[in-house]
This record gives C-alpha cells, sequence and structure tokens, in this order.
C-alpha cells in the first residue's frame, strides 16, 4: 500500500480466511485478523471493518486509518 503521492508505503500481504458472496471478507495479517461486514440497508450498502489492533499505534490512529479506506472505497464505488 503506498499514498498517492508516493510520501510513504508499506507492504501487506493476508490470506483470505472464510468468503461469503455479498456478505462477509474474513483475512488473517501475520498474527491479525479482520473481517470486512456488507450489509444491505435500505437501497444502500453498509460496509462495517472489525480488526485486531496493533500495538505499535494509538487505536484511534487505526480507527482512523481504516476509515480513511473506507471513505475512499465509498467515493470510488459512487464514482463508477
Amino acid at each position: 500500500m503506498e499514498a498517492k503521492d508516493g510520501s510513504f508505503g508499506f507492504d501487506f500481504e493476508g490470506t483470505y480466511t472464510n468468503i461469503v458472496e455479498h456478505q462477509l471478507l474474513e483475512y488473517s495479517f501475520g498474527d491479525r485478523s479482520a473481517q470486512v461486514l456488507f450489509e444491505q440497508v435500505g437501497e444502500n450498502s453498509k460496509v462495517t471493518v472489525e480488526f485486531d489492533t496493533e500495538d505499535e499505534n494509538a487505536v484511534e490512529m487505526q480507527r482512523e486509518g481504516w476509515q480513511a479506506i473506507l471513505n475512499n472505497y465509498a467515493k470510488y464505488v459512487l464514482a463508477h
């Protein structure tokens, strides 16, 4: 993963551990795991990410990072 301006980046590798089409993605990365839930809410979709935190950065910083990823995903989906 890398910033658009190239100012920083890092390798991200994971393994999908469970996939339920249109509903759920679960994956592990290192000794942590995450799940992405997809829900239909009326005519809209709700995407929720739950993740194991790491010890290097504050939980709020991690939450903000995941939220930024979701915000960018929403912009992409709405544009296409």
